[in-house]
């Protein structure tokens, strides 16, 4: 049987995480696994409404703030070790990961 791990990571610092990104794919480069992606989903743009008061009058608010979140996704086929190494990584505060385990089963 072997395994994917699906990673997903999203943040509204593009630098930071193109930098993880990069240093996932050096490590997956030097053990030898196989790697598919990065796989790059259009920045989401979001827009949250900011009232002056807490009773939310619409009439009385300030400009909305604005935030992109940046999405890549990768999966690594086989290789549980570096798996693990990876999802151990130090990954800044801005820089949401989840990580999904998959087992597939080789047809005989």
């Amino acid at each position: 049987m072997t395994f994917v791990t699906k990673i997903r990571l999203q943040s509204g610092n593009r630098p930071a995480l193109d930098r993880i990104v990069d240093e996932i794919r050096s490590t997956a480069e030097r053990k030898g696994a196989e790697l598919r992606g990065p796989h790059s989903a259009p920045p989401k743009r979001l827009t949250v409404p900011q009232y002056k008061t807490a009773a939310g009058e619409e009439h009385r608010q300030f400009r909305s703030w604005d935030y992109t979140v940046y999405t890549r996704e990768m999966e690594i086929v086989g290789h549980n070790k570096l798996a693990r190494q990876v999802t151990e990584f130090d990954f800044p505060d801005g820089v949401h990961i989840e990580v999904e385990l998959e087992q597939i089963e080789q047809m005989a």
